[in-house]
């Protein structure tokens, strides 16, 4: 798999083009040149393109708008034992994920403008897809004391969370929310009350009950998303639920949406394509913060996805070291890689018919890059030429080994999958190609 640096201009020919953002899903030609999409229609051809224009056949391919995932763990700075932005933006690339939004939680929290402003500098010399931090919603991540949103929004922060903590002091949630919506700011927030989560590992039922280990309440999130939107219609400021689980939570969003809120959520990849089942004999790699719910749980979640209801489809990228998964299921830590293995994981929704593609892509590069307000998600003429061509059926089965992250804690293990990236384009430049 060669890392290509050819900045010549490319004609991707006779390819299924899906754009949500104009809502197109039809045969065309891409013509990509100067690092944007210069022309999108069909019969371009061989003969309407700059001399030495790279021509790739995309009969039977689908080409699409990078994917823009809303929530990964990248590393750096601090924790590079466990990803890199190199190694991060490799796995991607892989996978089709034109721009990551990595999450604060890193050592130092990413909490001040300097720290953001070495994110941006350090990806820019070693990734090779577009990053752009989130920086913390309070200090050090302590729920205690705000950031200065302004300062850090200025510098590059492109909406503010506490990763996967949750701020559950009502007061500082309140003046956030205030806060933000003077800066126009977004607050992504985990929500999961601590208290009820207590010492629990996984979703509270009969199938933890068998296991014999201590259950994680719905209501541990829908108490905690029920307060935060409560707040958000007392300020008015801009909220998204980072990763809802369950039906009860569904209801929640729903009733928010109906009343005129400004607020959006995600779902992970994990929690569309796996439910609780799947842990099986206490296997940690799908050990999960939120934990992975019941299957009616996760077809809830897909059917949100469907309606619109919930926004995004996200990666949840928390990579983990041997020396903290290969523990028993309770002392383990949570957390999966994704970056890789997210496109293909969600075409199963596809291929069962649990999803059509426009709706996919919207969910996973159209609405996100939106919501952060990033200039990807398009294959509007004048675009940044970060472009996906997949091949949505050819079969393979998932070897660790291949994943490029330094980690390889994925649910996924041997999983059989139908379709996968054949090249990613970031700013009109090759960075990965399938052999």
């Amino acid at each position: 798999m060669p890392m290509l640096t050819d900045r010549r201009p490319i004609l991707l020919a006779n390819a299924r083009v899906i754009d949500p953002s104009r809502d197109f899903d039809g045969i065309a030609d891409v013509l990509i040149a100067d690092g944007i999409i210069r022309e999108t229609r069909r019969g371009i051809g061989a003969a309407g393109v700059p001399e030495g224009t790279d021509i790739v056949n995309c009969s039977g391919k689908v080409v699409a708008p990078g994917l823009v995932d809303m929530r990964a763990f990248a590393g750096e700075p601090g924790l590079s034992h466990r990803e890199t932005f190199a190694s991060a933006s490799q796995a991607a690339a892989t996978g089709g994920i034109t721009t990551i939004i990595c999450q604060p939680d890193t050592s130092p929290v990413i909490d001040n403008s300097a720290t953001v402003d070495f994110v941006l500098r350090r990806a820019r010399d070693t990734a090779i897809v577009n990053i752009h931090p989130m920086a913390a919603l309070t200090k050090g991540m302590r729920g205690e004391e705000m950031t200065e949103f302004g300062l850090l929004k200025a510098a590059g922060a492109v909406a503010f969370s506490d990763g996967d903590k949750s701020v559950t002091n009502a007061l500082v949630m309140r003046r956030a929310l205030t806060y933000a919506r003077d800066f126009d700011a977004l607050i992504v927030h985990h929500t999961e009350d601590p208290d009820l989560v207590g010492e629990g590992v996984m979703n509270e039922g009969e199938f933890a009950t068998r296991l014999g280990l201590m259950g994680i309440p719905n209501a541990a999130e829908t108490i905690m998303l029920e307060r935060d939107l409560r707040l958000v219609a007392l300020t008015g400021g801009r909220y998204h639920a980072a990763s809802l689980t369950c039906i009860d939570s569904l209801e929640v969003l729903k009733r928010a949406r109906e009343a005129g809120l400004a607020v959006s959520a995600s779902v992970s990849i994990n929690h569309v394509t796996l439910n609780e089942n799947d842990i099986g004999p206490y296997r940690t790699f799908l050990k999960l913060c939120p934990p992975l719910r019941t299957e009616n749980d996760r077809k809830a979640l897909v059917a949100a996805l469907a309606s619109g209801l919930v926004d995004v489809i996200m990666s949840d990228h928390n990579p983990q070291d041997v020396e903290v998964k290969r523990l028993p299921f309770a002392e383990a830590a949570p957390g999966a890689v994704g970056l890789q293995t997210m496109l293909p994981a969600a075409l199963r929704l596809i291929h069962n018919g649990e999803l059509d593609f426009k709706t996919l892509i919207r969910a996973m590069s159209t609405r996100p890059a939106e919501l952060m307000g990033l200039p990807g998600g398009t294959m509007r003429t004048g675009a940044p030429a970060d472009v996906i061509v997949i091949d949505p059926d050819t079969p393979w089965v998932l070897d660790p080994a291949d994943l490029k992250s330094q980690c390889k804690n994925t649910p996924f293990d041997e999983a059989r999958f139908s379709g996968r990236v054949m090249r990613t384009i970031v700013g009109g430049r090759t960075v990965y190609e399938h052999v």
